[in-house]
């Protein structure tokens, strides 16, 4: 017997006068284990107020964040051909694909944006894991390709949030192939003298990784983010020796020179803004830099 649920919520719902209680009006810390209330939750940008664990954030809630005063334009990407490959697993590629896009109102994994960070007008090209796993496919390739094109067309910074599992299996080898491209897009962005700035959330892996997210003028690191290729375990098999603590969270790889900031949540804002400043050579516009 669930004493919360088969006791105390019965008791509760019949206190209020709502018709129900939301299942999400708490939320479990993955680190600590602490229930955390959704509401402080949101308040905190999803950071545990108990063990200050960083819960992924919501790709609307990340731009809002990052753009000064959460304004921006979002860019409209080329449509690709789903299911190139006619790939079936489980269940169909087409149906994987239909189902989370009606979850997230998303066509795809990514999201190309244009605004002002800090008063410097800026691109910014945001993986969203609630979608696949945030797996780069063609889709996603093609979004970092259209953000790179926009940037230099602008003359201004370009920015790429990672949250991904890697490549995407259903599409084969057309999916490692935008490992290839993603990194001659941002080569072709740092040809003409604008900055690339790389942020790296939990998680950043597989392909990703080893592309795009890792080839940034400068790297910003969530606290305590995962970031690497294969998977620790794997790692472990493989070499058959006992990895060190904390091995491929962001502190780690700042400790070995892969990463060049690790923040907070509540200090990513202030960073971008004090790096771009810098490789644009502008001062920041102070008074645009509340949130939403």
């Amino acid at each position: 017997m669930n004493w919360l649920r088969d006791f105390v919520r019965p008791k509760v719902k019949k206190a209020v006068s709502t018709k129900d209680i939301a299942d999400n009006l708490w939320c479990k810390c993955p680190a600590c284990g602490q229930m955390l209330f959704s509401k402080e939750l949101k308040k905190s940008m999803y950071v545990c107020t108990n063990c200050d664990h960083h819960l992924r954030l919501y790709l609307d809630k990340r731009l809002n964040m990052l753009f000064d005063n959460g304004e921006y334009n979002e860019i409209s990407l080329p449509k690709i051909k789903d299911d190139p490959l006619k790939f079936k697993d489980t269940k169909k590629y087409t149906d994987r694909l239909k189902a989370y896009r009606k979850e997230t109102g998303r066509e795809d994994a990514i999201i190309v944006a244009q605004g002002d960070i800090g008063g410097v007008t800026s691109v910014i090209a945001a993986i969203d894991f609630n979608f696949m796993g945030g797996s780069m496919g063609q889709a996603v390739g093609e979004g970092i390709v259209k953000a790179a094109e926009i940037a230099i067309k602008g003359k201004c910074p370009l920015i790429t949030v990672a949250a991904s599992g890697g490549a995407r299996m259903q599409e084969g080898m057309l999916s490692l192939m935008q490992m290839a491209r993603t990194t001659a897009a941002v080569n072709l962005v740092k040809e003409n003298k604008l900055p690339f700035i790389s942020i790296l959330t939990d998680p950043t892996t597989g392909g990703v990784s080893a592309s795009f997210a890792m080839l940034g003028d400068v790297h910003i690191a969530e606290k305590g983010c995962l970031i690497g290729f294969a998977g620790q375990r794997v790692i472990e098999q493989t070499i058959r020796e006992k990895l060190p603590a904390g091995f491929q969270r962001a502190e780690y790889l700042k400790e070995h020179g892969m990463v060049d900031i690790v923040v907070r949540r509540d200090e990513m804002k202030d960073e971008l803004v004090k790096v771009i400043s810098i490789l644009m050579h502008k001062k920041p516009n102070l008074n645009r830099l509340a949130l939403k």
